[in-house]
């Protein structure tokens, strides 16, 4: 039997709904930055981690909302890679798309590894970090097989994956407000002052930060329309449900207990609930990486290689759909290649500083990613005309130029806090500078025709 071929004349396909779309926005929200980052969260900022969380899911919010009209206007794979290099030019449209899903192809070790993580707390396997790499090689490998069977298969396993964690984390937040929250712990609120406070910000954008892939799924949405009202109720919805469990959480444990090794919710479960609690909380956290993974690392990057394939960015490879699944499978192929080579370099470098050391650089090239989005819906907005905006794109962003405003302050106070040290400067000149090198060689395409000067929608 003859496998089915990867043709360039098949395109992606419209087949997921509104609350599909949603999933992907809550989903995304990175799983393992909520739940084991958060330990280190706790540990720098104590009690005032809730508002440094609160604060990075607003600013969050904010870049989403923000980029929900061009969103609409503009459905397309690529998202940022396309308006950006509309109304910012090339070289900033080649930057926004490769740093967004970069950001997630480097990252999918790291989930990987805090999901393998929460699996060996049930099922440990050999010494030191193996069970961790183990575990997280197979679902990995699991969940891209899922995105290539299709995006509807893909995104009904995050719409059911995702309920559950929804429904575990408000049952868990009510149920520790009913039993009693102890309000001694939040004091001293700031611990370690301003400077520590501030210190949890980014790693809440962090936390936050794989919503903005719902953008990505503008040629599989059904209705473009759906992006923008998804955009805001999944914010709304991470918002409320994490902040009201972490409010649980830092009224529970004591803060200096909290590490990257143990899920702080886990240790506050098995106050409110017992035993059973810390592996009711574990399995959240188990849902919570899992649904990162199967939308975030491994659907937005490849969407975006497609996207830039088309247009002459990528091999073409990267651009040909598989006529059965619908799917880009090459870019699906090339994303698990790498996250096994990450889980690797994790096992031979340690877990834990593999896996700190990219959070913070991700953080970075999405805030840049973010804020050139946000800039190019500011100029979609104006192209089209501000009393047009309902009208022509169905989708109008409330509180303008408000929202967006906030949203790019937010973008340059979050890359501010990144920079904290020398060698996130030097990590950070390290990926430009292969940018520029790599676009040097778009550059010579350009020239020779090869890359498309515009996309029509």
């Amino acid at each position: 039997m003859n496998e089915p071929k990867l043709r360039e004349d098949v395109s992606l396909i419209r087949q997921m709904g509104f609350w599909q779309v949603w999933a992907i926005g809550v989903g995304a929200v990175v799983g393992d930055g909520i739940f084991l980052y958060l330990g280190q969260g706790i540990q720098l900022g104590g009690p005032s981690a809730l508002l440094g969380f609160f604060i990075a899911g607003v600013l969050q919010m904010c870049i989403m909302v923000a980029m929900a009209e061009i969103a609409v206007g503009m459905p397309a794979a690529g998202a940022m890679t396309i308006w950006v290099n509309k109304y910012l030019g090339k070289f900033w449209g080649l930057m926004s798309g490769l740093t967004f899903s970069g950001g997630w192809v480097v990252l999918g070790g790291s989930i990987s590894l805090a999901l393998g993580t929460f699996v060996t707390y049930w099922i440990p396997i050999g010494s030191g970090d193996f069970g961790k790499v183990f575990w997280a090689a197979v679902f990995f490998s699991i969940f891209c097989i899922m995105n290539i069977l299709g995006a509807a298969i893909a995104g009904k396993g995050q719409l059911i994956l995702v309920f559950m964690l929804v429904a575990i984390m408000i049952v868990f937040g009510i149920s520790g407000i009913i039993q009693g929250v102890d309000l001694s712990k939040y004091s001293p609120f700031m611990p370690n002052g301003a400077e520590g406070f501030t210190a949890t910000i980014p790693i809440g954008a962090f936390a936050y930060m794989g919503a903005a892939c719902i953008c990505t799924a503008g040629n599989e949405c059904k209705k473009p329309r759906d992006l923008g009202t998804a955009l805001v109720w999944s914010s709304i919805t991470f918002i409320v449900v994490y902040c009201l469990a972490m409010f649980v959480v830092l009224g529970t444990i004591d803060w200096q207990n909290a590490s990257l090794e143990v899920s702080p919710f886990t240790q506050a479960a098995e106050i409110v609930w017992g035993p059973i609690g810390a592996t009711i909380l574990n399995f959240a956290a188990w849902l919570a990486a899992a649904t990162c993974l199967i939308m975030g690392t491994v659907y937005t990057p490849s969407r975006i290689f497609y996207s830039m394939a088309q247009q002459g960015y990528f091999p073409k490879l990267f651009g040909r759909v598989n006529p059965k699944t619908r799917t880009p499978i090459a870019g699906i192929v090339v994303i698990w290649i790498i996250g096994i080579l990450g889980l690797l370099a994790a096992y031979a470098f340690g877990a834990s500083n593999f896996y700190v050391t990219l959070c913070n650089q991700a953080v970075v090239a999405w805030t840049i990613s973010w804020g050139l989005a946000v800039i190019a819906g500011m100029k979609y907005r104006k192209e089209i005309g501000h009393e047009n905006v309902k009208e022509k794109v169905g989708f109008k962003q409330p509180f303008y130029p408000v929202i967006p405003i906030v949203a790019l302050a937010g973008c340059a106070y979050c890359l501010y806090l990144c920079f904290y040290d020398i060698w996130q400067v030097v990590g950070f000149a390290i990926w430009m500078g292969i940018y520029c090198i790599y676009y040097g060689f778009m550059r010579a395409k350009m020239k020779k025709g090869l890359i498309k000067e515009d996309v029509n929608f």
